[in-house]
């Protein structure tokens, strides 16, 4: 399979990834908004809406493989604010830490592809 084939089914895989989170987020907005207060998150609704909405614009782009630099960017900053403000296994006690660091590692290796994803 040539190189550009992989690239963009790797940019569709990706970007498809974030459009279904973000669907999904919608669907579920009321129990993802108290998830969010319960966790002390600023503006949960607001936030919520706006995150989701960049999740599915964004994850379109890249999966289209329109502006795809620009929509990689976009979800990188998305899943680095994620990871810092909602992912804080610092600040928990185990199993929740390690349950918590697992899934900020595996964000942390969503940006390596975002960032190989918006490169070609």
């Amino acid at each position: 399979m040539p190189g550009q084939t992989v690239q963009a089914l790797g940019a569709l895989l990706i970007g498809g990834v974030f459009v279904f989170a973000g669907i999904e987020h919608f669907l579920k907005f009321g129990a993802m908004r108290g998830y969010l207060a319960a966790q002390k998150f600023p503006a949960p609704a607001l936030m919520l809406a706006a995150g989701s909405a960049v999740e599915i614009v964004a994850g379109f782009l890249l999966a289209v493989g329109m502006a795809r630099p620009f929509a990689a960017g976009a979800l990188v900053i998305f899943t680095l604010a994620t990871n810092a403000m909602l992912l804080r296994f610092w600040a928990s006690e185990e199993p929740e830490r390690q349950v918590l660091r697992n899934a900020f590692l595996i964000n942390i290796a969503v940006i390596g592809g975002l960032l190989l994803a918006g490169t070609f």
